[in-house]
């Protein structure tokens, strides 16, 4: 076995499939001096029309290669292969959208002066070379909300994805290079951690985007600024999913294991608190944690280390008090990296899980005895990605979302991201946003064009 931290290794068992080299320092040094020409040449004499109809040929191989693509991916981290198709076809609809809709996003914006004759717009620009690190739990989906936008805007790219994704992130560049952009466009590069810590130093570079967890996202937040990098953090989350009357608990129930179980737990922004009024608690702890189990052993965590991570996790919490109810039929030394999905109940606030993040299928559920005791609860946490708010009361709805320090709220609903709606968070769950037109503005120049009369 190849010692090289870049392999295919499939979470069904537990094989590698294949190995693949990582870069050396030369391979470094190529990619910079690539997306550097490239930038220069390519992003300065081609309009964003031009760049536009390359995206929507990128596009259109993503949905030509759907089951290719699927199949990839389910071999390197486990996804069922329903959730791998879904994945493939959101980001050939990202790449899309930004085909689309990056003429109207880039367009001159005219400020109206307050002052003097003349005019003064806003026009946009690229701002050069960018690095971005890619996480393995959704290999495609990242990519595209990251490159789709930077592409169309100019801006060159530089990606190094998660060492247990190197065949799906091959797949991406050959795409890309097939749809006609530049080589030195978009340069997908096998790189160590102190690499990056490198490329993100080179003066070329202007910005750098990661999606990943706290740990990562401090280290690359500390090299970006000691070298005043623009960053776009996405990182982890513990999102509440507030349950406070429903007139279809079986519905309600159905969504909430839509959204803990959904990629076996593995999602940032997955709904991992539960927060119950107690006139519903019994009911919904009931029917959520038989439910739960159903979904035991569809498909593996994304490797050993993410399930022994989880089991350890949820062994500290039963420790500190904690009661786990899950699957019986799983065992969590098979070979392969499954973990029974369940429910943790009773986890106070001295309990180490009480502030933890827990990536799988593993659900806490608390009981509340007021409107103000669900906020309260919900924010008590370090991270502020997304919400989930499921009630009757639209009033009751709008005053919750309106509390809660998060970067995003769906009210009575799971599942309902789209490409146009922005994605990200606040506190420790980073800062930027992906998706819809915000994405587009992280990494412009919005240049000032005042002329006097």
């Amino acid at each position: 076995m190849s010692t090289s931290p870049y392999a295919v290794t499939d979470p069904h068992d537990g094989n590698v499939v294949e190995t693949y080299p990582t870069a050396d320092a030369s391979d470094v040094s190529r990619a910079l001096d690539a997306v550097s020409s490239a930038y220069k040449s390519w992003s300065r004499t081609t309009s964003v029309a031009d760049r536009a109809a390359l995206m929507k040929r990128a596009s259109e191989l993503f949905s030509e290669r759907t089951d290719e693509l699927a199949a990839i991916i389910e071999r390197e981290m486990g996804k069922p292969t329903a959730e791998c198709v879904e994945e493939v076809e959101f980001s050939a609809a990202i790449l899309g959208y930004y085909a689309d809709n990056g003429t109207e996003f880039l367009k001159d914006e005219p400020i109206d002066l307050l002052d003097g004759e003349g005019s003064a717009l806003i026009r946009r620009f690229p701002i050069g070379p960018l690095l971005g690190i890619m996480p393995w739990n959704f290999p495609y989906y990242q990519v595209a909300r990251f490159a789709g936008p930077n592409l169309v805007a100019g801006n060159t790219i530089i990606l190094k994805h998660a060492p247990q994704c190197p065949e799906s992130a091959a797949a991406i560049a050959q795409i890309f290079s097939e749809a006609g952009f530049l080589e030195g466009a978009y340069v997908n590069l096998n790189a160590t951690n102190e690499q990056c810590a490198d490329i993100i130093a080179d003066p070329r570079i202007q910005g750098v985007s990661l999606t990943g967890s706290e740990r990562a996202g401090s280290a690359v937040a500390e090299i970006a600024g000691r070298n005043l990098k623009k960053v776009v953090l996405e990182l982890g989350g513990s999102d509440p999913f507030i349950l406070l009357s429903t007139d279809d608990m079986d519905a309600t129930v159905q969504a909430a294991v839509e959204a803990r179980a959904y990629n076996t737990g593995q999602a940032c922004n997955a709904g991992k608190r539960f927060i119950v009024a107690d006139g519903l608690y019994d009911e919904f702890v009931t029917a959520f944690t038989e439910k739960m189990k159903e979904t035991s052993g569809a498909s593996p965590l994304s490797s050993v280390a993410a399930r022994d991570n989880l089991a350890s996790q949820v062994d500290e919490a039963v420790s500190g008090g904690a009661t786990f109810v899950g699957s019986e039929n799983d065992d969590v030394d098979a070979n392969g990296a499954y973990y029974p999905a369940g429910v943790l109940t009773g986890v106070t606030k001295d309990n180490p899980a009480y502030y933890q993040e827990l990536f799988g299928p593993v659900a806490m559920v608390f009981k509340v005895g007021s409107e103000e005791e669900a906020v309260e609860l919900a924010n008590d946490t370090p991270f502020g990605l997304g919400s989930y708010v499921f009630t009757t009361d639209s009033e009751q709805a709008e005053r919750i979302a309106n509390q809660l320090e998060v970067g995003m709220v769906f009210v009575n609903g799971v599942g309902a991201d789209g490409v146009e709606l922005p994605f990200g968070g606040v506190k420790r769950s980073g800062f930027g946003r992906e998706l819809g037109r915000y994405a587009i503005e992280e990494f412009l120049n919005k240049k000032l064009i005042r002329v006097i009369e």
